[in-house]
């Protein structure tokens, strides 16, 4: 890691030449050896914020030169919900919560082997306080790994869950929603051209008709449409989500869909694009649900629920389909039922959070769970035993123990890597997008 750019050119000028705003690769072998790991630190730990911002524009610069592409899923998306794709796949998308390079790592190196096509990065509003990740960081750690791995082509970076506080929206609505959109302001800026807009927060089912229940959700949906929209460049459309059903609340009807989609397509104006996809509910729940004894309560997801929002989505609406939240820590069994019910797409991300703890070296573990148990003290709820408590709260460790994290040795980060190579391997093979390579180069260019 360096704290002065004079430093860091002078440590990586052995495989890269930095004159005026031009890069050349003088040694690519240093530079995939050593020179973008020294790189992806700097921009990420140091204290020098000029050396920092300075490393991550040389990483952005050679991975636009070797053809790595943070990119738009939207023309692939629009595709499929014009019914030019036969959909057999369900593209998943990983919430990279800790070990970020390393974990980009493995899934280009498997996209090189197996020749897989669409899937996506991404993290979510909550995700990038509690991990000490925000935008720029996160696309520029991503971009790091294509480079190290060789990877060419498109990357799919997407802003998941930019959801509004229900609590915060009724005390001021304007205010929260301008939060939202300086967030997408800040992401789009740091090429997430992907994001999901999680307005199910504000869903009432306290009102009498669907119609109410669904308003707020809607309206604030169409509003942050239109300021995405506002944002992007005319030529690279965004590809933006929705939410009809709170993730661990009421599973999502087609009834809800219809009403939240005729409504909020009616308040776009003529010819602006809307969403691409929806999320629905259908049983489970982020992270799942610890037992007092530390097992996980046994999920009941509504597979028809899925297959018939599905159906109404992409029939009714042209939509590419529907989106499931929370599936990461469902039984594996599970998993190949999603392309078989034409799930669009599928985000995960506390089961692999879940490898890099229960593999760590024992004795950090430990140090992470004591820290919880001093500074997350207060969120432990009534009732709860100390697994449950740990388990729930454990993600809060991650951001201050990030750099730990990243600094665990060779030997011991070993075993977390082939764990984790060995799940993605898993998902990418039953959510079928093995060899599903040519089906992106098509669509995004």
């Amino acid at each position: 890691m360096h704290n002065s750019i004079a430093s860091l050119i002078n440590t990586i000028k052995s495989c890269i030449i930095i004159k005026d705003e031009n890069i050349t690769i003088v040694d690519n072998n240093i530079l995939l050896r050593n020179g973008i790991d020294t790189l992806v630190y700097t921009g990420v730990f140091s204290t020098n914020e000029d050396t920092k911002l300075y490393a991550r524009n040389i990483i952005r610069k050679l991975a636009n030169s070797l053809g790595i592409v943070s990119s738009s899923i939207y023309p692939l998306y629009k595709a499929i919900g014009e019914g030019l794709i036969s959909q057999t796949f369900t593209v998943p998308a990983f919430n990279i919560r800790a070990l970020t390079y390393d974990t980009a790592r493995i899934i280009f190196r498997l996209t090189q082997k197996y020749k897989l096509g669409p899937y996506v990065f991404e993290i979510a509003r909550s995700e990038i306080e509690y991990t000490d990740q925000e935008p720029d960081e996160y696309t520029v750690v991503i971009l790091a790994a294509g480079i190290k791995e060789e990877y060419r082509g498109p990357v799919f970076i997407q802003g998941d869950h930019y959801q509004l506080s229900s609590r915060r929206f009724k005390e001021n609505n304007n205010e929260e929603i301008d939060k939202i959109k300086s967030l997408i302001d800040t992401s789009i800026q740091a090429g997430f051209l992907n994001i999901d807009i999680d307005a199910s927060t504000l869903v009432d089912l306290e009102k009498s008709s669907q119609n109410e229940q669904q308003r707020a959700n809607y309206e604030v949906t169409s509003i942050l449409t239109k300021h995405i929209r506002n944002q992007e460049l005319k030529d690279i459309p965004i590809s933006i989500g929705a939410e009809i059903g709170h993730i661990g609340g009421k599973n999502s009807t087609k009834d809800e869909l219809i009403v939240f989609m005729e409504n909020y397509r009616s308040s776009l104006p003529i010819g602006m694009p809307g969403i691409s996809k929806i999320s629905v509910q259908t049983g489970t729940s982020h992270g799942g649900i610890p037992l007092a004894d530390g097992t996980m309560a046994k999920v009941n997801i509504d597979f028809s629920a899925l297959a018939g929002t599905g159906s109404v989505a992409r029939d009714k609406y042209r939509l590419a389909g529907v989106v499931q939240h929370g599936a990461s820590t469902l039984p594996n069994e599970l998993f190949d039922h999603f392309p078989i019910n034409k799930t669009l797409e599928i985000h995960l991300a506390t089961g692999f959070q879940n490898i890099v703890y229960d593999t760590m070296p024992n004795e950090l573990r430990e140090e992470m769970y004591a820290w919880i148990e001093k500074e997350v003290k207060k969120e432990w709820e009534d009732g709860w035993t100390k697994e449950q408590f740990i388990y729930k709260t454990r993600k809060k460790a991650i951001g201050p123990f990030k750099k730990t994290l990243w600094e665990i040795s060779d030997n011991d980060k070993q075993p977390i890597i082939a764990k984790l190579e060995q799940q993605l391997t898993f998902l990418f093979e039953k959510l079928q997008i093995n060899n599903t390579k040519d089906i992106v180069q098509k669509y995004v260019k």
